[in-house]
């Protein structure tokens, strides 16, 4: 895809990328998994009409070149800002651009990684099923990759890149999406015991998929926890006064209590664990309690749609786009602005441990190890 292309590093051989990934001060490759706040492309490789994709206008609007991607914003995506503050040109290409080639994903997988991100993914298989490409499916798509990564460059080589990579991971939203679509008529006592048996549930699938990738050599996780789920706009609609949905921010503040435990849990059981931990939630709450200070006019509504609160009707070549992008918190009616993403990835990767990452930041993460 055209998107691709922009970001794809020089082509040299797999000996001098390798020379040069023992020397730099950048991590070797950076992989990806999650969804659609990460994805950028794999689902316009997906058949099927139900498939969510971002590859027509406007999205990419304010990409180099007005290129729809594949990215679910108007630009770049968190992905990519955290790629570029790491030394890369842009998030790693994804998976299924670089298939069925073995030569160019284990060049990509050598010079800058791969993202196996998928929009509308979850944790569990079942969530938008047959639409995506779930966490599992894609642990297993790394599992292939480092097969072919083993075939050309030996163990050692491969598990020493491993080693210092970074594995980015932003998956659960669509979980609770789903889950709160389908509870929506029980009553709140009915829904607070299915949450209670949903977590397990998402906890056991997110640490399987973790153990796995450790287990094939995997060791720096960078994690962004569920945000701010309630205050997206399609979920601000079902208010008559655009509030945001109390239940849906709950829901994720119980997975994000569960997540931040599970990482404890795994730092002290995996050897040569390390992982940093990213508050999206948090993040989220203090830009919409004072959005002037990062600029925003608009933390309600989506800039790219259509009726009320632009949350309506879809981001598409006859959507109704805002002039003012950067003003805007959301590009359509779930995922953040470009401008949304570069202040995530910032404050992910540079803020003060403990305000925004935890136990230590992106940046420290990223150069552990080098």
């Amino acid at each position: 895809m055209a998107g691709t292309v922009l970001c794809l590093l020089a082509v040299v051989s797999l000996q001098v990328m390798m020379a040069a990934a023992a020397t730099s001060s950048r991590p070797p490759a950076m992989f990806v998994f999650g969804d659609s706040t990460l994805d950028v492309g794999n689902n316009n490789y997906l058949p099927g009409p139900d498939v969510p994709r971002a590859n027509k206008p406007y999205y990419g609007i304010d990409f180099p070149g007005s290129v729809a991607t594949g990215r679910f914003s108007n630009g770049y995506n968190i992905a990519d800002y955290l790629a570029k503050s790491m030394g890369f040109p842009c998030s790693p290409p994804p998976h299924l651009s670089l298939t069925p080639s073995t030569g160019r994903l284990v060049q990509a997988a050598v010079s800058s990684g791969v993202s196996y991100a998928s929009g509308g993914a979850g944790i569990l298989d079942s969530t938008n099923g047959g639409n995506n490409i779930p966490l599992s499916k894609q642990v297993h798509y790394f599992k292939s990759t480092k097969s072919q990564m083993v075939a050309k460059l030996g163990s050692r080589a491969t598990n020493l890149l491993l080693a210092k990579s970074v594995f980015l991971f932003s998956v659960g939203s669509n979980d609770l999406f789903v889950f709160a679509v389908a509870e929506q008529n029980k009553s709140a006592a009915s829904q607070q015991r299915d949450a209670a048996a949903l977590y397990p549930r998402l906890i056991s699938g997110y640490s399987a998929a973790i153990q796995a990738l450790h287990a094939l050599g995997a060791r720096k996780f960078a994690v962004i926890n569920v945000g701010l789920l309630g205050c997206v706009p399609a979920a601000r609609l079902h208010d008559a006064g655009g509030a945001c949905s109390g239940e849906l921010n709950e829901l994720a503040s119980g997975l994000d209590d569960a997540i931040a435990s599970m990482f404890g849990t795994l730092a002290t059981r995996l050897p040569g664990f390390a992982y940093s931990l990213a508050d999206y939630y948090g993040l989220s709450s203090a830009t919409f309690a004072d959005p002037q200070a990062v600029g925003y006019a608009d933390i309600a509504g989506a800039c790219c749609g259509g009726g009320r609160l632009g949350a309506e009707a879809p981001c598409a070549p006859n959507a109704t786009v805002c002039a003012d992008r950067d003003r805007h918190a959301f590009w359509d009616d779930v995922h953040p602005s470009q401008r949304g993403a570069m202040l995530a990835a910032q404050n992910f990767y540079d803020s003060r441990p403990g305000r925004y990452t935890a136990p230590v930041n992106f940046r420290q993460l990223a150069q552990t190890g080098l």
